[in-house]
């Protein structure tokens, strides 16, 4: 068997016609280049095109913010903060548990360590940025409208140096924290001047300073909040932050002079094995110096390195705001490795120790067969035609899995028939664009997206869907649907129908950059190993994402999507992701109890709740309840559910919120909620999970809008419950 490359264009032609395009979508592209290639929504540099662009950008472990005047130096230039753990603010502790888990941790913002400025700069500064790319942006900070005298900053994710490039500038190094001893101590290589710097807060930091001539830049200490270099002075300076002493300096002085300007992803699988590489293209300031670069590797990123990477790891880690500790890598690409690919997972439940089961027992059959007539013929034209696509989606996904179980695992055909005519049919409505909010493409922004808040101008509207919120949970649930569909019966899959749910593949994760209607990958960050839910809305905190499952279904709908309709290529990269988000949910976003990224006061609440970019709150956007905060990252229960959520991790859990004599006992839970917790039980006790289910005095109200009984007990019992 052969390499089958991810990347492989889905398309590369317009949207179906029914999808009407539109130009003028409310939020701007406010200092942004002209630029052939789609602008990507969803990355972490969004701060910089939106709003007051005053909001911080996070590329990990550093973060950068525009000064606009602020903080005890008052600089317009770039600022440069790293936060170390122990200057992190906790939120109250949850008294209702054991541990009693603080809810909330975050790491403070406006610390101006360093910033990179130029005497020039002042009120007039425009903030623009150009090469917006997937995991890299140009920042430029020039002194007024149409002037090149300005500063660039190449912003890359996981990048070792902050690096500004000056044109005709004077260099104004300023600190609010202020500078305790400003030190030259040589020239690590030819053209390359090195300062020590000393912060009032005890920390140190380097900069290397190089001249476009190659003359000494003379950089002198005025104050305790400015350093300021020769006039009209053209060249680049780099900052880094020093924990690991000679050592730590040794080794960016090595490095120093060179800096990443992109990077780019490419990737195969092979069987079971999955491999993606990120090679970052580089710049070298001296001719003849460019050593590998210094570039910043996640926990998920060391964990799956293979050897070639390892042997280029250093000992010099820094703490990230919200994924633990980041390890120096010495080379110009990583490459990481996925084994254990569950390419036989398939529509019917699954583990990872019983993979697809497709057989259940008579009992299971029966207990199914009872509540699956009547869930059946429940409407799902009035469930569907629903004025969200995120709500719309989830009942078409119900249905469809709904329909597979009565066919496949309960063994009715006939009854499954006719909820297939009843789905089709829904499902064309979408395709049609006849739904209340039709879709409409964006071409400022190069989207598919709903057509509600033009309508309506209400900004929040299904979750935010027209600013590119939660795309990839929305468009999820109707990909998922129509591989079902398309899995019962072949002849559904006709190029109109391929291509609307393509149109839907392509917004939200869009494989590659030849596909000019789309960004590549708008949701899905190949750098943080999981997707982005905020969209085009300026944030504090940066980018964020709730729901761990929904991103995971993703994955797993896209990889089922694939295989019914023969794309190869799709099916690989759904696969690789959902391993990919398998080991990055994991690592930061469930938490057992020996989890070493997050901040041990933290992990006994088990899950993150919201995991901002700078913060974690214990929450959800729609209320505090435990069962919300928990279950937020259960639905939708899939196949993929039991490799996202081990064994242990749902025991730790269930014991700590739902047990009978836990927090929150799931026997006392209301709503929809009670069936999501006892379906997620059934990965560690599939007989209580399925007797749940089966109960004669089962209240319909325990099952959520986009879930179903007869699901529910085919998954118990083909865990061992029947």
């Amino acid at each position: 068997m052969g390499d089958t490359d991810i990347f492989h264009p889905v398309a590369t032609g317009a949207p179906p016609k029914q999808v009407k395009s539109r130009g003028d979508h409310p939020v701007p592209r406010l200092g942004i280049a002209p630029q052939s290639s789609p602008i990507s929504t969803n990355k972490f540099y969004s701060n910089f095109y939106l709003g007051s662009q005053g909001q911080g950008v996070w590329t990990h472990p550093y973060s950068v913010t525009w000064a606009k005047g602020s903080g005890n130096a008052q600089s317009w230039g770039m600022s440069i903060s790293h936060i170390d753990a122990d200057q992190r603010a906790y939120g109250p502790p949850n008294e209702a548990l054991h541990e009693k888990p603080v809810q909330y941790f975050i790491n403070p913002i406006g610390i101006q360590s360093l910033i990179l400025s130029a005497t020039e700069l002042g009120a007039s500064t425009l903030l623009t940025t150009d090469a917006l790319q997937a995991f890299s942006v140009n920042a430029n900070l020039s002194t007024r409208a149409g002037s090149s005298s300005r500063i660039s900053f190449p912003l890359v994710q996981g990048m070792g140096f902050v690096t500004g490039i000056y044109n005709d500038l004077q260099p104004a190094i300023h600190s609010s924290v202020f500078f305790r001893s400003v030190v030259m101590v040589g020239s690590p290589h030819e053209g390359v001047f090195k300062y020590r710097i000393s912060l009032e807060d005890n920390k140190s930091w380097l900069l290397y300073a190089m001249s476009s001539n190659g003359n000494h830049p003379q950089l002198q200490l005025v104050s305790n909040t400015l350093i300021r270099g020769p006039t009209r002075w053209s060249g680049t300076i780099q900052i880094a932050k020093n924990t690991a002493g000679n050592a730590g300096e040794s080794l960016y002085d090595k490095s120093a002079g060179v800096y990443a300007t992109a990077a780019t992803v490419t990737g195969s699988v092979n069987g079971t094995t999955g491999t993606y590489k990120i090679q970052w293209t580089k710049s070298a300031i001296v001719t003849g110096h460019s050593p590998p670069l210094v570039m910043f590797a996640l926990p998920h990123h060391a964990s799956s390195f293979d050897r070639a990477t390892v042997s280029n790891v250093r000992p010099l880690r820094l703490q990230t705001t919200t994924k633990g500790l980041a390890t120096v890598v010495v080379a110009d690409s990583w490459t990481m490795v996925e084994k254990n690919l569950a390419t036989d997972m398939g529509f019917s439940p699954w583990t990872p120790s019983t993979r697809s089961v497709n057989r259940l027992s008579k009992t299971a059959i029966e207990a199914i067969n009872r509540v699956a007539s009547s869930e059946i013929h429940q409407d799902v034209h009035a469930q569907s035609n629903l004025d969200s696509m995120y709500f719309s989606g989830k009942a078409l996904s119900k249905f469809a899995t709904l329909i597979y179980t009565v066919h496949e695992l309960a063994r009715q055909p006939d009854l499954a028939a006719q909820g297939l005519k009843n789905l089709k049919e829904a499902f064309t409505r979408f395709v049609e664009n006849k739904q209340i909010w039709p879709l409409v493409y964006d071409t400022a922004w190069k989207g598919v997206l709903s057509s509600g808040t033009y309508e309506t101008g209400n900004v929040g509207l299904d979750f935010g869907n027209t600013f590119y919120n939660d795309h990839h949970f929305h468009y999820g649930y109707f990909i998922h649907a129509a591989a079902v569909i398309g899995y019962l019966d072949a002849s559904w899959l006709s190029q109109s129908n391929k291509d609307w749910v393509n149109m839907l593949v392509r917004d939200a994760a869009n494989p590659s950059t030849q596909d000019n209607y789309f960004p590549f990958s708008r949701s899905f960050d190949w750098y943080h190993g999981h997707s982005w839910a905020k969209g085009i809305y300026e944030t504090g905190d940066s980018k964020d994402e709730e729901s761990s499952s929904e991103d995971a279904f993703f994955a797993y709908a896209m990889k089922v999507w694939g295989h019914v309709t023969g794309d190869a290529s799709m099916e690989a990269r759904g696969n690789l992701m959902l391993s990919i988000v398998t080991r990055s949910i994991q690592n930061y976003f469930l938490m057992q109890s020996d989890n070493p990224n997050q901040p041990q006061n933290f992990i006994a609440n088990r899950v993150t709740g919201i995991l901002f970019e700078n913060k974690i709150d214990h929450t959800t956007y729609f209320g505090n309840n435990i069962e919300y905060i928990q279950g937020i990252h259960m639905i939708p229960l899939n196949p993929s559910t039991a490799l996202t959520r081990t064994k242990r991790f749902v025991s730790e859990e269930w014991t700590a919120y739902f047990s009978d004599h836990s927090a929150c006992p799931a026997k006392n839970v209301a709503g929809g909620w009670k069936g999501l917790l006892y379906a997620n039980l059934a990965i560690i006790d599939p007989k209580a999970s399925f007797e749940f289910f089966a109960q004669e005095n089962f209240d319909a109200g325990w099952i959520d809008g986009g879930a179903t009984r007869t699901w529910y007990l085919a998954y118990a019992a083909a865990l061992g419950g029947a």
